[in-house]
């Protein structure tokens, strides 16, 4: 399945262009090693997944990242967390494999974003039931909200991609 040389050409350039926004938030190579793991444990975990729009998707994650940091003005662990942010929820990848490659605190990030996956996918009775859990999030760590709302507002940019009708149906 893997990437074409163009799916590669195009997520490298996407890399570049994310570790060129993490130089100022990166204090020594062990932060930029950090962010580098994760993009490539993701593209590994991702690898052949695309999205509606049909390009790879671990331009998403990579998106998102941007949007975190660049935006958003979030440090290295939320920069990793966003790469990872649906790592768990749509792969093999463990919350027990997070923590052993990353430590307890992107794992947990990590975890909070699977599990505030349904917030916007849900009914209102469901919805007000995800709503309690962010708000219990919020009380451990912002970050995770402020992650979530960066993937969320990513989709709304791609939105343009699909068919009319297939807009309301997605977000």
């Amino acid at each position: 399945m893997g990437y074409s040389d163009e799916d590669e050409r195009i997520i490298g350039e996407q890399f570049d262009k994310l570790m060129s926004s993490c130089s100022k938030i990166c204090k020594n190579d062990y932060d930029a090693d950090l962010i580098k793991r994760a993009f490539f444990l993701a593209k590994e975990a991702h690898e052949g997944v695309r999205r509606r729009s049909g390009e790879p998707y671990i331009l998403h994650p990579l998106a998102v990242a941007r949007i975190v940091v660049d935006e958003i003005g979030l440090g290295v662990k939320s920069v990793v967390a966003a790469l990872l942010h649906d790592v768990v929820e749509d792969t093999e990848y463990t919350v027990e494999d997070m923590e052993r490659i990353f430590g307890p605190k992107i794992a947990k990030m990590v975890d909070g974003l699977t599990k505030m996956s349904g917030v916007f996918n849900a009914d209102t009775s469901e919805q007000a039931e995800y709503f309690r859990k962010v708000l219990l999030t919020l009380s451990d760590d912002v970050r995770v909200i402020l992650i979530k709302i960066a993937d969320r507002l990513h989709n709304m940019r791609t939105l343009g991609s699909l068919r009319p009708d297939k807009r309301s149906e997605e977000h």
